[in-house]
């Protein structure tokens, strides 16, 4: 852990909301900088998200195609979504699995949380490893379109290499399960 000597907080003077959307609302405040100075800070308040690396029977890892409409692309991506009110990050992960892909785990293990958006919003990812898989009916929401797919780590790791796979969440979230099955591979005996 890197220590530092200075206190490098910014101290909110004023808030202002910009704008509110149904899920995402924009921010403007005013800060005293450390060093005394005055500025603004433009983010986006975001209620939080997981995202799972589901681990199927063969040890293959399960992807989702999905378009997302921001950079009018389809993506490869892991099974994610984002943290209802009040909701726990781990039910979370749970409903988001079985939503998008009809799969259901009977272990988790907590990954870690990344924060993608450090410079502009305040949205914490929270990563999941979901081993032991039941298969069953997905049960997405009517505005969902999504592909199923599955590949192995080392293929995952390759689409990522070639920039197939650029979705920050899902390479970090690849990358933490990869260390940690290494460290632990007879979870993927079981």
């Amino acid at each position: 852990m890197v220590n530092s000597i200075n206190d490098l907080t910014e101290h909110c003077l004023s808030s202002e909301t910009l704008s509110t959307g149904g899920m995402l609302t924009l921010k403007c405040d005013q800060v005293r900088l450390p060093n005394g100075n005055a500025s603004q800070r433009e983010y986006v308040v975001h209620p939080g998200a997981v995202v799972v690396v589901a681990i199927l029977p063969n040890g293959h890892v399960l992807l989702e195609k999905q378009f997302r409409y921001p950079l009018h692309q389809v993506f490869i991506e892991l099974p994610a979504g984002k943290i209802d009110a009040g909701e726990a990050p781990l039910a979370t992960a749970q409903r988001e699995l079985l939503e998008e892909t009809g799969y259901s785990a009977k272990e988790w293990l907590a990954l870690g949380q990344q924060h993608p958006c450090i410079g502009y919003s305040n949205e914490v990812i929270h990563m999941y490893l979901a081993l032991n898989l039941t298969p069953g009916p997905h049960q997405r929401d009517a505005d969902e379109a999504l592909e199923l797919f599955e590949l192995s780590f080392s293929d995952c790791l390759a689409l990522i290499e070639n920039g197939q796979i650029s979705d920050g969440k899902s390479i970090i979230a690849l990358f933490r399960a990869e260390k940690y099955l290494a460290q632990h591979p007879h979870l993927l005996a079981t």
